[in-house]
Formats: structure tokens, sequence, C-alpha cells
């Protein structure tokens, strides 16, 4: 069985920008976005934290889904940010960012997950390449079948 929701956009602007340090990785996006009249748009980025909050699916018997975020994950930096990928939602004008990371630590082992608004600020750079997505609204809602928030783009 293939089941998905779908709207077929184009895409508008390419914003590429530097977070410089200090700067939360999620408020740092949504900034760029405000700055450059973005509703919705994919992102790409890589750089450096000073330290980083995640979290993961674990297992949940109470869940819908048999799974859900666990408590957030925090590593003290120096953190690498091997690559970050995520989409920029709005609702009713409130920027919701659905954010995930790969990073290292500085023993270098690998982990990542879903970025937490806040816990991530850059520590050297945060290079990110934002692509405007038009004629199409991207939202985070419930969604009743696995119990969590989810994307749902819309025409």
């Amino acid at each position: 069985m293939i089941r998905f929701v779908d709207a077929c956009g184009k895409a508008g602007k390419t914003i590429v920008a530097r977070l410089l340090p200090s700067t939360d990785l999620i408020e740092g996006i949504e900034e760029v976005c405000k700055k450059n009249n973005v509703k919705h748009a994919y992102v790409s980025c890589f750089g450096s934290f000073s330290k980083t909050g995640y979290m993961y699916l674990v297992p949940k018997e109470d869940a819908k889904v048999g799974a859900g975020y666990g408590d957030v994950i925090t590593v003290d930096g120096p953190v690498e940010f091997l690559n970050g990928t995520g989409v920029v939602c709005q609702n009713k004008e409130i920027y919701d960012i659905h954010f995930h990371a790969t990073m290292c630590d500085k023993t270098g082992r690998v982990f990542g997950g879903h970025i937490v608004k806040g816990y991530t600020p850059t520590l050297t750079t945060v290079d990110l390449m934002i692509l405007e997505i038009e004629d199409v609204e991207m939202l985070r809602c419930f969604d009743e079948e696995t119990g969590l928030t989810q994307f749902l783009p819309t025409k």
C-alpha cells in the first residue's frame, strides 16, 4: 500500500546565509526567513555548535504508533554539525520549523535527531541555504492517525 499527501508548488528565491557565533540554529533560520519574507522553505546547512539539544524517537507503549520523541538530550560542545535538513512551515504567521541534524562530539561519536529550538547555539558558523517554496502551504498539524504533529503540504 502506498499512501501520501502532496501539493505541487515551485521554487522561489534562494537565500544563502551564515549564522554567526551564539545564534541559536532554529531562531536564526526563523530570522533569516523573516528578513527575506519567506513563509515556506527547504533548508540545508552545516557548521558547528557550542552545545546542542535534540530528541529522537523512542518506544512508547501508550502512543498510537508505538513511538514518540523522548526527553531533550543535551551535549556540550564543541559539536561538529555534519549535516542538517528541515522544512520551514508557518501556521497563522508563526514559524514552525521541523529540523533534523547529524552531528559528532569531540570524540568523533556521531549522533543526531530532531533539533530543539533554543538549545543549539552556533560555535563558529552555520552555513545555510534556504530554498523558498511558493504556491504551497507547508503546515505542521496534529495528525489523528499517528497521534503526533506531522508535516501537511497543501495547495
